[in-house]
């Protein structure tokens, strides 16, 4: 055998320790944060490594065979290469839902992660490294002896766990129990292990059928009036960035001017929207939410449906994530649907030919839903027309770590400061059709934003550890002066803590549809919740 010649197992191994060392900077900078270096804590780090090495051999191992090892440790190394520089970025984690958000991810949402720093990056540490593991010459033996070698260092790679577990096992207990988060920094681990799950979850999910409930929902007789009410879903969006929270920057200047009930205590469903749009239409709540739940049971949507109210879905995000699978749907991120399109089509797009689509539905309630772009990162200097750069100087590219807190808060103030014209615009439209219709507006972001603050950017963390400024979200109600409502009682009202489990029977009860999947208790509105 040449001795420039690898055996499988040794490739492995070569590879796991090259992956543990340039791969995994996230993971060692976020458990210096628990564990201070002192002489004993520096041991732990290092059978932490040599944990690490280990657990991403004995996976390699599983999974790769004679025909399948080159093939598997360059994509390895690649995949690995590109959850690196997120994590080492933005310090995000690799979870199942972040698998989710990276699958429903779109172009436009992709290139706006596109820089000279991430293809250097993945050059660096998914090309190169692959392009050496697809020339190394591996030598192989018959069958038995492929097997006794993997059985070996199988057996090797077990006992400097156990050892490394035994050695340090006051630190591996607080370690597996009381920071469980750390896992998900881990490269390669984190992402394989997720992507399993997000897989295996899809392949369920993806065999069910819809299940119906609210098929009892209607609008009773008494009421005669007709209700057009306008459902804003905002992105990326949060709380303390609303003048009308208390934020030192107007952000919301026209919206102030307007008789909106707002509510500063309001808190998303989950991180990001893959989780938070179907959970917020959804009838579970955040605790007893699943992806799978939602998949396989109708929503909020669905029962205005049965109750006969004309429900349209217009969208100049990535999608409705479902939500909108059985209404009528229109998609505005292109400039064939929405007129309002220079660096990207603008939120404001969507309220194209709405009256036309009011006038000739001459009959029912009507409720529209309008899923912004809103403040989507970190391109936020995109999110605006150039007319609303009002806070200057702003970070105009989509490396968020070189620019200044300054720069980053006031492109984001901005990308606000826009919601608030189009929230405006929203209002304009139905304070015209006030005669005809019962109307109101309601808004609420999906989730929030981390702009930086303990070096976490963006959003998506598991709900568990995501900090306040990823789940506490803007959201305002705006009622026409026919609208039968006490505003002062709900104004009060209003100063209470809310979420997205109060959206499903708010709305049904705005709609005045009576149905056995309504809870009062939890209808923001009702005067007895």
């Amino acid at each position: 055998m040449n001795k420039y010649t690898l055996t499988a197992p040794r490739l492995i191994v070569l590879t796991s320790v090259f992956l543990a060392v340039f791969y995994n900077y996230a993971f060692f900078r976020n458990v210096a944060v628990f564990y201070p270096l002192t002489w004993e804590k520096l041991l732990f780090l290092c059978s932490l490594s040599l944990m690490l090495v280990c657990f991403t051999a004995l996976m390699l191992m599983v999974v790769s065979s004679k025909y399948t090892l080159k093939p598997v440790l360059m994509m390895v190394l690649v995949v690995s290469s590109l959850a690196s520089y997120f994590m080492n970025t933005f310090n995000i984690v690799i979870d199942p839902g972040m698998i989710r958000n990276t699958v429903q991810t779109n172009t436009a949402e992709s290139m706006d992660l596109l820089n000279f720093k991430l293809l250097f990056h993945f050059v660096l540490l998914g090309v190169l490294p692959s392009v050496l593991i697809y020339k190394a010459k591996i030598h192989y033996g018959s069958l038995k002896t492929e097997l006794l070698s993997k059985l070996k260092w199988t057996t090797v790679l077990l006992a400097i766990v156990l050892a490394a577990g035994f050695s340090f096992s006051k630190y591996y207990f607080s370690f597996f129990r009381e920071h469980k988060n750390l896992r998900y920094y881990a490269n390669p681990i984190a992402w394989v292990a997720s992507t399993a799950v997000f897989v295996d979850h899809s392949w369920k999910t993806g065999k069910a059928t819809v299940r119906p409930i609210g098929t009892d929902a209607a609008i009773p007789p008494s009421d005669t009036d007709r209700e057009l009410i306008i459902l804003v879903v905002g992105e990326t969006v949060r709380a303390d960035r609303f003048s009308l929270n208390g934020y030192v920057k107007e952000t919301n200047p026209l919206l102030a001017k307007e008789d909106v009930i707002n509510f500063p205590r309001f808190y998303s469903s989950g991180t990001s929207t893959a989780v938070s749009v179907p959970s917020m239409f959804s009838v579970f709540g955040r605790n007893g939410y699943s992806d799978k739940k939602a998949r396989e049971t109708e929503n909020l949507l669905d029962v205005l449906n049965h109750a006969g109210v004309h429900v349209l879905w217009r969208d100049n995000n990535s999608s409705s994530k479902g939500v909108a699978d059985r209404v009528p749907y229109e998609d505005f991120q292109s400039p064939k649907t929405n007129p309002l399109c220079d660096v990207e089509c603008r939120d404001e797009g969507m309220l194209s030919g709405l009256q036309d689509y009011i006038d000739r539905t001459d009959r029912g309630d009507i409720l529209i839903v309008l899923h912004q772009m809103g403040n989507h990162g970190p391109a936020y200097y995109k999110r605006y027309p150039k007319e609303f750069e009002k806070f200057t100087p702003v970070c105009k590219s989509n490396q968020l770590e070189e620019c200044t807190t300054e720069q980053i808060e006031n492109a984001y103030a901005n990308a606000v400061l826009y919601t608030d014209y189009f929230l405006s615009r929203v209002i304009d439209l139905l304070k015209r059709n006030s005669n005809a219709f019962e109307t109101a507006m309601v808004y609420m972001s999906d989730h929030g934003e981390s702009l930086g603050e303990n070096r976490l950017y963006l959003h998506g963390l598991p709900y568990f550890m995501a900090p306040d400024s990823q789940k506490h979200v803007p959201a305002v109600m705006w009622f026409g002066n026919t609208f039968k409502i006490d505003r002062e009682s709900l104004r009060a009202k209003s100063q209470g803590s809310f979420s997205h489990d109060n959206l499903f029977h708010t709305m049904l009860g705005l709609m005045e549809v009576q149905t056995s999947v309504y809870n009062k208790r939890l209808d923001i509105l009702n005067s007895d919740g």
